[in-house]
């Protein structure tokens, strides 16, 4: 049975910071026609994605934000480690709330996971996204993933075998949505982990989130200022999704889905605008 730790199992069963990372790049190559060099990673955890950001180019830098020590300091001991002297000149980890601005600005901001449902409220949500307008140079992007539909909202366990290189199942991984009340969109949820041996190891991750809709944040990010809003949506081949996701105005009715919204400044700046008491 592998040695437990709840970042490594977590890492393994849902996290694919290389395709991520494939992705976001394209998505700012097909709407810029060159390459984001610097990334800000909000509600990092383990940042295992910017490490792998700085991996992909020595001209790429990446800068970090989280505000739980926890999973900072396995990301120092586990993937900063693994980088080279070089890499982690390039790389910040800052433990500060994402509702900040910071320097340097970034080409492109990414939030993964859907951790921006914590924020649950419009005005949080609305000040969030303009410190992120802050943040960002000319023609810069903020990326966030989301998820919906039905299926994100029904009581349900869904168990997932993670296997070893060996092909032999390692643990289990258990998603466990417990709670939704359609009045607030409050939605809670859990993760638990079945090990090898039988034993259980419940309730390792809990999220207190609220579900925003696709139209809510495009609104709450042009509200903010963002010129510029979108969505990717998965594609599809003889009805199954593909995993690829494409630039669309529409989608199907799917019972469960992932997507990815976005802000984005036009490559001349930010129109200026008055800061409110909200700011």
């Amino acid at each position: 049975m592998p040695r437990w730790n709840k970042y490594a199992f977590y890492e393994q069963a849902v996290q694919t910071p290389a395709r991520h990372i494939e992705m976001f790049v394209d998505m700012y190559r097909e709407r810029h026609g060159k390459y984001a060099r610097h990334l800000r990673e909000d509600f990092c955890g383990t940042f295992a994605l910017s490490c792998e950001w700085v991996k992909r180019n020595r001209r790429n830098t990446a800068q970090c934000l989280d505000l739980d020590p926890e999973p900072l300091a396995y990301g120092k001991r586990v993937h900063r480690a693994r980088l080279s002297s070089e890499q982690k000149q390039r790389l910040s980890v800052l433990r500060r709330n994402v509702l900040s601005t910071t320097t340097p600005k970034a080409d492109l901001i990414i939030g993964c996971n859907f951790s921006f449902f914590i924020l649950k409220d419009r005005a949080t949500l609305v000040s969030y996204f303009r410190h992120c307008l802050r943040s960002l140079r000319p023609g810069g992007m903020l990326i966030l993933e989301m998820a919906g539909g039905p299926g994100m909202i029904e009581p349900m366990r869904e168990r997932v075998p993670v296997y070893g290189r060996d092909g032999k199942r390692k643990y289990t991984y258990i998603w466990h949505q417990q709670q939704f009340d359609p009045i607030t969109h409050d939605a809670r949820y859990a993760i638990h982990f079945e090990l090898g041996d039988g034993s259980r190891k419940n309730s390792v991750f809990t999220y207190d989130w609220r579900l925003w809709t696709l139209p809510e944040v495009q609104d709450a990010m042009r509200e903010a200022g963002f010129p510029e809003t979108f969505v990717y949506w998965e594609t599809e081949h003889k009805g199954r999704g593909t995993g690829e996701y494409a630039r669309t105005g529409h989608g199907d009715n799917a019972y469960a889905w992932i997507a990815y919204v976005a802000g984005a400044l036009k490559k001349n700046g930010n129109p200026r605008r008055k800061r409110t008491a909200a700011d």
